[in-house]
């Protein structure tokens, strides 16, 4: 048997216990505890070696190496300490140790009799040059693994499970009467937790986490439109700051790339795909055309200020960025005589099923918005903060009166593709000119499309990948009614083919809006298994770190509607038929709430914090600390 954790105590130990148990006869059994800095990566290289070996060596009863990159001097330092007990006592061994350039560790083999029990531990340790000084790593590799042996595995194991019962207690989802979904939520929920922890505004959160190499560790669009929400409700407001800092950190950065393309005058382009501010991404149809990602990040701004209530934020970090993103989008549109509008040309929106369009509806809807946004902040900080703001004036040579005039002058003459007749948005001009097939027509050995199509015939169909106008709605929704929404729900999502993992969780929460539940249950099943049933056939290539977060969204926003609204939070909960009940935690401010839904009734306690007003189904409710409300459905 084997117990393994990676310490979520300590992020730079972990732990190996092998029990080994002859049952009925004596037997050899060997052990060969190693290190191997021989691999290949299994990214979009495939078999390139991407490591270079500063040192390495090893013991009877330890080794280590210490590793670069080739392309850049970043060092990684690993370590492993073992031992070996037979029935409690420590043994010493005869063993062979293995020195190669690219592989450490030792060999040996012990003789058991039937009954005994082998128990091997291993001590890993890994540090890099992000953390601690290179010279100073043989020290501190030794310093990890002196602790980690100091307190032993069993007591390691205790605090292991204590922070986990610490992190479920805040985060966890219960479903009663569900198995599978029950399932589905806890794994995603745990992916989550270990991926990122707020520990480090250096970091964010890469689609795969650290559960394969595809996309390279490098972060999205997807961590500010998805992932924000479940850290900041269900690991607080310190680790969504964290987030939103990583994305200010690389202003500077967002400046030059937007520079390299033309624009000036301080407008940032934040990167398609990045680590450090750097954009990664090499595919021109996205990295210049797929500018929405802005919104996303400016979209965060307002949605972290909204549930925390953290202003401050906007004055000594959001402000500036918002302005940047405004300067960006007011040079990207141009004036269109024969419209009479502004105009966004040549863009990808979320849907990257079409590339190169002309006036993609989400695009020049989140451009609007931000505009919007940032005048309002703008007046907001210069009222509040005046110092500060003047400061900030200075700072990027801000032009309040000639700027903010231009950003409403483009929003009044904003133009937005619509299809009358429909009643619906479109999602760019010349959509309706495709061929209009439904997906359930769609012959299934043809899907997932982007395996068996050409990309010639994936961008002459009207098929979908991901929300696009649905994403400007879920994201804008209280500015649209909800016979809109489900006016575009019901037309779009037949088109879509939800390849990509972030679509199922938007058409989720939008679907329990209009009221389907059962297709909200549906495309949540869809989103919350789609690693555990693999249903687009890659799970090979790692899970789906950032659209588990969608799970979690699909329940607490599509099943329980929570939102904020008048400042308050607000809940119109939903239940599918296929759950007797299901239930929450929501950290919202100072306090903590538990939710819990089912057929007859809507129970919320206030479990930490002051007196509380929510809004349930529409009628506002105090909630004294440490007590509850009950409210039938």
């Amino acid at each position: 048997s084997a117990k393994r954790f990676l310490s979520i105590v300590n992020s730079e130990l972990g732990a190996i216990r092998y029990s080994i148990k002859p049952l009925n006869a004596a037997a050899n059994i060997k052990f060969q505890p190693y290190l191997d800095a021989d691999v290949s990566n299994e990214d979009s290289n495939y078999g390139e070696k991407f490591w270079d070996i500063i040192e390495a060596n090893a013991s009877s009863a330890e080794a280590y190496i210490v590793t670069k990159t080739k392309k850049l001097d970043f060092h990684v330092g690993h370590a492993i300490r073992f031992s070996l007990y037979i029935n409690g006592e420590l043994q010493k061994v005869d063993a062979t140790v293995i020195n190669q350039e690219k592989y450490v560790g030792a060999s040996f083999e012990v003789k058991a009799k039937a009954g005994d029990e082998l128990v091997l531990y291993k001590y890993g340790a890994v540090i890099s040059s992000l953390n601690h000084q290179k010279g100073t790593f043989a020290k501190v590799l030794t310093g990890l693994l002196d602790s980690a042996l100091g307190k032993g595995f069993n007591q390691m194991l205790k605090e292991q499970a204590n922070a986990w019962e610490d992190v479920w207690s805040h985060s966890d989802i219960t479903i009663e009467g569900d198995i599978a979904a029950q399932q589905a939520i806890r794994f995603n929920i745990f992916h989550l937790s270990q991926t990122y922890t707020g520990e480090d505004d250096r970091l964010n959160i890469g689609p795969k986490g650290f559960t394969g190499e595809k996309y390279g560790g490098s972060t999205y669009w997807d961590t500010e439109a998805y992932c924000l929400p479940f850290y900041m409700i269900t690991h607080g407001q310190k680790v969504a700051r964290q987030l939103l800092l990583y994305r200010y950190k690389h202003l500077e950065k967002a400046i030059e790339n937007a520079k390299k393309l033309g624009f000036s005058d301080g407008a940032a382009l934040f990167p398609m795909v990045t680590m450090n501010g750097e954009e990664c991404h090499n595919e021109w149809e996205i990295t210049f055309e797929e500018i929405h990602r802005n919104g996303a990040i400016a979209f965060a701004i307002f949605n972290y200020v909204r549930y925390t209530n953290d202003k401050g934020y906007l004055a000594d970090f959001g402000l500036e960025l918002l302005i940047a993103v405004a300067r960006f989008w007011e040079q990207r549109v141009n004036f269109s005589e024969e419209k009479g509008k502004y105009v966004m040309l040549g863009v990808t929106g979320p849907n990257e099923y079409e590339n190169n369009v002309n006036n993609n509806w989400y695009t020049n809807l989140i451009a609007n918005w931000c505009m919007e946004y940032t005048d309002e902040i703008v007046s907001y900080v210069k009222k509040t903060e005046p110092e500060k703001y003047n400061a900030l004036v200075s700072k990027i040579s801000f032009d309040e009166k000639n700027e903010i005039a231009k950003w409403r002058e483009i929003r009044e003459k904003m133009f937005f593709p619509i299809n009358e007749k429909l009643g619906i948005f479109l999602q760019q001009e010349g959509y309706m000119d495709k061929e209009q097939v439904l997906v359930k027509d769609l012959d299934p050995k043809h899907r997932p499309i982007n395996q068996q199509w050409s990309w010639d015939r994936i961008l002459r169909s009207c098929f979908i990948k991901q929300a696009d106008v649905l994403q400007g709605l879920y994201f804008l929704e209280d500015r649209f009614d909800i016979e809109t929404i489900r006016r575009n729900f019901e037309f779009y999502e037949p088109r879509t083919v939800h390849e990509s993992s972030l679509s199922p969780c938007v058409h989720s929460v939008q679907a329990s809006l209009i009221g389907d539940i059962d297709k909200a249950y549906e495309l949540y099943l869809r989103t919350a298994r789609l690693d555990l049933d693999d249903y687009n056939n890659e799970v090979k290539e790692g899970l789906h770190i950032t659209s588990m977060a969608g799970t979690w969204i699909s329940i607490v926003e599509g099943f329980g509607g929570m939102r904020v609204r008048d400042n308050k939070l607000s809940f119109k909960p939903l239940i599918p038929k296929q759950w007797k009940s299901y239930s929450f935690k929501v950290w919202f401010r100072e306090n903590i709430l538990l939710v819990i839904v089912n057929g007859e009734s809507i129970t919320i306690t206030n479990e930490e914090g002051p007196s509380l007003s929510v809004i349930v189904n529409d009628v506002t409710q105090t909630i004294a600390s440490e007590s509850n409300i009950k409210i039938a459905k």
